[in-house]
Parts: C-alpha cells; sequence; structure tokens
C-alpha cells in the first residue's frame, strides 16, 4: 500500500491505543529490513511512504496489558549519510542500528549514522545489534566498543535464525515508551542487564558422521 502522508504519532491509533515510531539506521544490506520482518513474521502490514522512497512495517504489541500501535521504519535502500530525509527522523521515539558483523566497515560507519540521528533525535533510546552472528560464531566473543562508548543496549543477533531478535525488537518496544513518556528509568535498567548480556541457545547442527568445524553461510 503506498501513501504519501505520514502518521501523526502524537495523536492516538485507530482504536484509540498510543502510538510509536522505531527507526533502524545502518549501512546497506546490514538486514535491517530482514530482522523487522523475522521479528514481526506474518504480524505486519508493510507500508510505502512514496514521496520518501520509505517503507514502515505497522505492528500491535501488547505491553503491561496495553496495546500499543508501533510503526518501524526501513531506509528502503537509501541508506547515506546526510541524505536521509528529515521525516524519517521526525517523531522517532527510539532507534536499532545495525551493523554487519561480517563487514567491518558496516562497524565502522556506526558513528556517522549516529551523528546523523543526533542532529534531528539527539535525545531518544538507542540500541545496537550486530548482526549474522549464525555466518561467524566468533564474532559473538569480541566486544564492541561504540556501544559502551554510547551507553547503548547491545545484542548479537540473527535475521537468518532469529537469535535475540525477539529481545532486540521488544526492548526497543518499551524503551520507545519509556521515552515517549518521559520515562528514563527502563533505560537505565536494561543499561545494567547489559552486564549479564547472554546470547540465546544456538541450534546445533545435526550430526552427520563429520565433524562441522565452521558455520555455512
Amino acid at each position: 500500500m503506498a501513501t504519501n502522508c505520514q502518521p501523526d504519532y502524537d495523536k492516538p491509533g485507530d482504536e484509540g491505543e498510543e502510538r510509536v515510531k522505531i527507526i533502524c539506521l545502518g549501512d546497506s544490506a546490514v538486514g535491517k529490513s530482514k530482522l523487522v520482518e523475522r521479528f514481526l513474521m506474518d504480524g505486519y502490514k508493510p507500508q510505502q511512504l512514496s514521496t520518501y522512497a520509505l517503507t514502515l512495517f505497522n505492528h500491535k504489541a501488547q505491553i503491561d496489558g496495553k496495546t500499543v500501535s508501533v510503526d518501524f521504519w526501513d531506509t528502503a535502500g537509501q541508506e547515506r549519510f546526510n541524505s536521509m530525509h528529515p521525516s524519517y527522523y521526525h517523531q522517532a521515539h527510539a532507534c536499532i542500528l545495525v551493523f554487519d558483523c561480517t563487514r567491518k566497515i558496516t562497524y565502522k560507519n556506526l558513528p556517522e549514522w549516529l551523528k546523523d540521528l543526533k542532529t534531528y533525535r539527539p535525545e531518544i533510546p538507542c540500541l545496537c545489534a550486530a548482526n549474522k552472528i549464525d555466518e561467524d560464531m566468533e564474532t559473538t566473543k569480541k566486544s564492541f566498543a561504540f556501544a559502551k562508548k554510547n551507553r547503548m543496549p547491545f545484542y548479537y543477533v540473527s535475521a537468518a535464525d532469529g537469535t535475540n531478535v525477539v529481545r532486540l525488537f521488544k526492548d526497543s518496544i518499551r524503551a520507545a515508551l519509556a521515552y515517549k513518556n518521559n520515562s528514563t528509568d527502563f533505560i537505565d535498567e536494561i543499561m545494567k542487564e547489559l552486564e549479564n548480556f547472554e546470547l540465546d541457545p544456538i541450534p546445533k547442527p545435526k550430526d552427520t558422521g563429520q565433524e562441522k568445524t565452521t558455520n555455512d553461510s
């Protein structure tokens, strides 16, 4: 469905529910869209904003017994520093910064994406995700200073097998709501949880009679 009209997140949804906007940032092909689709599966409605060549995915979440209408915004292949239309950032309540753990340049570019974000939405909570860990599990043994330096919750995720995807997006929804309701309690809480963060179990490959030493792409 295409439309030229951007939603107004200060107004309630069609059924009176609260609305939040969560944006995804990062280089092209790091898996932003795949992560959103993995989380939502069949429970979303993709909508094309034709004027800005952007896509949003609407999702209805249950938070503390209340229905919340969540729009996840995707850059739709328009990823270039300083080229994102201001409407992409307008009224955003949280941001997920994604990089591809198999491509170092996508990690090195995160500061540029954060700089762009802070031009428009300097105070919103950000969560950082290292995607495609299924392709290189050694990545999970590395530490990434960017997230810690900028006080961001950090997640090792895989859009391919779903590792930590649900946790990432549920935390982003709660962080967005906390920001919209002018509460920093939740942000502080998830930052403390990072010290004890553990990956979801990774499914072991089936025994084929031969020892598997590497992860297939």
